[in-house]
C-alpha cells in the first residue's frame, strides 16, 4: 500500500537565515537545536540562488527542498527524497499564494511577523500531520480569514489582529454601501 504524499516541513526564514515560522511534522530533527542547524544549512545551501520568479527545487541531505524568495522572506517546503517534487511545488505555491492573498501583496517579513497567527493559520489548512489538506490559496486564505472574521467576540476581547480585521471588514463594507 502505498502512504499519500507527505511534507517533513514548511519554514519560512528571513533573508539572514532566522526562523519566521516553522512547523515539523518529522522525527529527522528531533531537537530545536536539530532544526536551527537545518534551518541554516538549506537556507545557506540556497541563498545564492535567485529563486525570486520561480519556485526552484534542490536535493539537500538526502531531502526534496522546494523553495522560493519574495522580498526578505524565504519560503521552503521539505519532503523525503521519494517524494513528488511538483506535488511538494504545489504545496510550496499554495502557501505562498495565500500569504500573498491574505497581506494583499504586500509580503515581507514586517508584515509576516505582525501576522504570524495568520502564517500559522495558512501551514495548519495546508499541511496536518505531515499529510496534505488543501493547496488551493483562494480556499486556504478563505478558511484563513474566516478564522478571523467569525470571532463574534467583543472588540475589547479580540486580539489586535482579529481588530484590525473587523475595523477594516466594516470600513469596506460601509464604503461599498
Amino acid at each position: 500500500m502505498e502512504l499519500p504524499p507527505s511534507v517533513k516541513n514548511i519554514l519560512l526564514l528571513d533573508s539572514e537565515g532566522q526562523r519566521v515560522a516553522a512547523k515539523y511534522y518529522s522525527d529527522d530533527w528531533s531537537t530545536n537545536s536539530a532544526k536551527e542547524a537545518f534551518e541554516k544549512a538549506v537556507f545557506t545551501k540556497t541563498q545564492k540562488i535567485n529563486a525570486r520568479n520561480e519556485a526552484e527545487i534542490t536535493l539537500f541531505d538526502g531531502n526534496v527542498v522546494v523553495y522560493k524568495f519574495v522580498q526578505d522572506l524565504h519560503f521552503f517546503v521539505t519532503g523525503s527524497e521519494d517524494e513528488n517534487e511538483i506535488i511538494l511545488a504545489t504545496v510550496l505555491l499554495g502557501f505562498f499564494d495565500a500569504v500573498n492573498l491574505l497581506f494583499r501583496g504586500n509580503v515581507d517579513k514586517r508584515e509576516a511577523l505582525e501576522n504570524l497567527d495568520l502564517i500559522l493559520l495558512c501551514i495548519d489548512e495546508i499541511v496536518d500531520a505531515g499529510f496534505i489538506l488543501e493547496t488551493d490559496a483562494n480556499v486556504i486564505a478563505g478558511k484563513v480569514a474566516s478564522h478571523g472574521a467569525d470571532t463574534g467576540a467583543p472588540l475589547s476581547e479580540q486580539t489586535l489582529t482579529q481588530a484590525l480585521a473587523t475595523a477594516r471588514e466594516h470600513l469596506t463594507r460601509s464604503l461599498l454601501n
